[in-house]
């Protein structure tokens, strides 16, 4: 279909979560690990997140915590579809193709 495009959420590693008044809404900002990208993303919508936590990302946003499984789950099915590029490492860790 002509014209129709899809946005994903995307799994990331919650590398570390700071205080900031950066973010426009008030709330903290964690530094999200996406298979060696790392994004400032916004925890308004998640305030229960922590450090070394899975999260599902969308425009910015974290959207629900995820557990490793989930997160490896996701990852593939990114890879299948060829929107993503690398894998992960036996421990969950992100390992960029090179």
């Amino acid at each position: 279909m002509k014209g129709n495009n899809m946005c994903l959420a995307v799994p990331g590693k919650i590398l570390s979560i700071t205080s900031s008044g950066d973010d426009p809404l008030g709330g903290q900002l964690a530094l999200v690990d996406f298979q060696g990208s790392r994004v400032e993303v916004s925890l308004q919508l998640l305030p229960s997140a922590r450090e070394g936590d899975w999260v599902l990302v969308h425009a910015g946003f974290a959207l629900q915590t995820l557990n490793d499984a989930e997160a490896r789950e996701l990852w593939e099915y990114l890879l299948e579809a060829e929107v993503v590029s690398g894998t992960l490492g036996e421990t969950g860790e992100a390992v960029p193709e090179v």
